[in-house]
């Protein structure tokens, strides 16, 4: 078994996070849940600041929230003095009403709103990352109308594709994201802002793709994003204030993932501006955008062990109480986790199980063939690596309420994401009155109540 972060193996053999073990935190807050590790949480946002100002060019991190977004995670990030990237509009609302300074925030997303457009423009955000032509237009509109200036840096696909999933590649010419370099389209953009009257060009973006481990593909990203840099100081006069260069540093999940060490991935990106913006009157400000990188190794979920299938010579099915709606990742990417016993931890393995979740689909599986003890119905089961782009894509499909989320440290336990109950399903559910006419009278009074 492999521990990230504050997580460790104690006396009576149970997994212990944060100082807290994890099988009292089972029976206190229930399972499913997210245990998010604060001091690894912390430590990997210090570790990301700590090479930025060590490369000696002016360099920024920000936090991509939609990783891991609440209340009290912008905290986190308003402490620790970072940037904040919010996609939507839901995403700023959380970031505003927990504190987080409206000009270290800005708003990434290919189809934003006139309504969260407006939102950011009256919360006075840092900028917004242009996404298209349409948006530019929408933002020059909206901005004129408010008598506002709008900030904004271009999203360009550089036509680099990592090797990653093809879900989560963005950086190639064909991509939903961003103004493609190889066609003309990013100096177009450049063209239409400079132009524009309520429309301030600072600068540009690029993110190539998640959970890359290679540097070859930032080192080539880098350079593409340079040349716009200098294509533009040519052909316009505009000096390239921010060059965003995104995110995508992979983490590990299992034994086949093997991720660079912060300072390599932060060094390789100064390293290349460095050498490519020498001899010309101006560097940029890099920004990078970790989310995965920060959060995804201080997540750990809870489930606990139910029914068990046995199909004899084939395989053998354990049932957890969550699954793909507490984390759909390995149903949408494949992606791969391990496991072990939480309140077993210290016991070998003497069966290969395959972990199903307990949705209504075949392709709710949470992990195939996996070495455990002889397992026990109610054993707790601990899935490492669920941090990031977990909480944030759960669902409620067939009406399973969304887990808690807890953050750990120093020997205690604080709820951040209270679990939800079968009230809160319904609470949104509207039944019109047409239809309540043949209800009988004690559902009625239980509807009105």
């Amino acid at each position: 078994m492999y521990l990230h972060g504050t997580s460790r193996i104690n006396e009576a053999g149970h997994l212990e996070i944060g100082g807290c073990d994890a099988v009292e935190l089972a029976k206190r807050f229930g399972t499913p849940l997210y245990v998010m590790d604060e001091a690894w949480i912390r430590s990997r946002m210090r570790n990301f600041v700590k090479a930025a100002k060590e490369t000696m060019i002016p360099f920024r991190v920000a936090y991509a929230s939609k990783a891991f977004n609440t209340l009290a995670m912008c905290r986190l990030v308003d402490e620790e003095g970072l940037l904040l990237d919010v996609v939507s509009g839901g995403e700023l609302f959380t970031a505003l009403r927990a504190g987080m300074p409206a000009e270290r925030i800005y708003f990434h997303g290919n189809n934003k709103s006139p309504a969260e457009i407006e939102l950011a423009l009256d919360a006075g955000i840092r900028l917004f990352v242009a996404d298209n032509f349409t948006e530019l237009e929408m933002l020059e509109a909206i901005a004129a109308h408010k008598g506002k200036v709008a900030r904004v840096i271009l999203r360009v696909s550089p036509g680099v594709e990592a090797h990653t999933h093809a879900y989560i590649q963005t950086g190639q010419a064909d991509s939903k994201f961003g103004f493609d370099l190889e066609s003309g389209q990013a100096l177009q953009g450049v063209r239409m802002a400079e132009e524009a009257g309520h429309l301030c060009l600072e600068g540009f973006h690029c993110h190539i793709g998640s959970q890359i481990f290679e540097t070859e593909a930032f080192e080539l990203a880098a350079e593409k994003m340079a040349g716009l840099c200098k294509d533009s100081y040519g052909q316009f006069g505009f000096e390239t204030k921010v060059l965003n260069m995104g995110g995508g540093f992979g983490i590990r999940y299992d034994e086949n993932d093997h991720p660079q060490p912060v300072e390599r991935y932060v060094n390789i990106i100064a390293d290349a501006m460095k050498k490519q913006f020498a001899g010309l009157p101006f560097l940029p400000e890099i920004w990078i955008e970790p989310g995965r990188a920060i959060v995804g190794t201080a997540g750990t979920t809870l489930y606990t062990l139910g029914t068990v299938k046995e199909v004899p010579g084939v395989r053998k099915y354990v049932a957890v109480d969550g699954g793909m709606t507490d984390n759909p990742r390995p149903a949408l990417y494949q992606a791969k986790y391990e496991a072990f016993l939480a309140n077993r931890a210290l016991e070998e393995a003497e069966e290969v199980v395959s972990i199903a979740g307990k949705c209504c689909e075949s392709g709710d599986m949470l992990i195939w063939d996996l070495p455990l003890p002889a397992v026990r119905q109610g054993d707790l089961l601990a899935v490492p690596c669920t941090g990031a782009y977990n909480y944030s894509m759960s669902s409620n499909y067939n009406r399973f309420p969304r887990p808690a989320v807890v953050f750990v440290q120093n020997g205690q336990a604080e709820l951040v994401v209270k679990r939800e109950t079968y009230e809160d399903l319904i609470s949104h559910d509207v039944i019109p009155k047409r239809l309540l006419k043949n209800a009988p009278a004690a559902e009625l009074e239980m509807i009105r109540s």
